[in-house]
């Protein structure tokens, strides 16, 4: 018969997904996810098969939790459009202070993307979930005559987002705050 669990699996995943996030896959030893943890190897194996379902497990999370703020941020029609985009891009220079530096999925993209399909998929699809909602802002946004109906909706969105993933590609990097905010200042004109 087995054993119960005694440990909380969504805290253990919760705490994998910022080791991972702060080192990367390759760089994130089965050693460091057990101390993060607290579990034991036969622990995470058990309960995770792998360390790759483990990170898989953790980059869900993570692109369940900020997709769901950024959504947030798209979706308040309370707020002008201007002030939505600022939030979003802001997130990047004033992250919450227990987050590691930078953007687990960018971090992703740039370690494992070209070797993982599995993974390169799910984030296509989180990415296009937040253009689509961003495109639809602006292009309501457009309709009241907040924005200039000539720009193109679909591109200022996806441009927001690579803005966004270069801020976070800077903040990774430490680049000065005032750096970023002149970066978000830039960005702002176009809406």
């Amino acid at each position: 018969m087995a054993r119960p669990r005694t440990f909380d699996e969504d805290s253990a995943v919760e705490a994998a997904m910022r080791v991972f996030w702060r080192t990367g896959y390759e760089a994130t030893s089965t050693q460091d996810l057990c101390e993060a943890t607290g579990l034991g190897r036969s622990s995470i194996y058990n309960t995770f098969t792998s360390k790759h379902a483990l990170f898989d497990r953790a980059l869900r999370r993570y692109a369940e939790r900020f997709t769901a703020v950024q959504l947030e941020a798209i979706q308040d029609s309370t707020l002008p459009i201007r002030e939505r985009v600022r939030r979003i891009l802001w997130s990047a220079v004033e992250p919450l202070p227990d987050d590691p530096a930078g953007c687990f999925v960018i971090n992703t993209i740039v370690e494992l993307g070209p070797k993982d399909a599995e993974l390169t998929a799910l984030i296509d699809r989180d990415q296009e979930l937040k253009i689509d909602a961003l495109t639809s802002a602006i292009a309501a946004a457009q309709a009241t005559g907040e924005l200039d109906p000539a720009q193109d909706a679909a591109g200022l969105a996806n441009y927001v987002f690579t803005v966004l993933g270069g801020l976070r590609v800077a903040a990774r990097r430490n680049a000065p705050r005032a750096q970023q905010q002149a970066v978000v200042e830039t960005a702002l004109r176009l809406f």
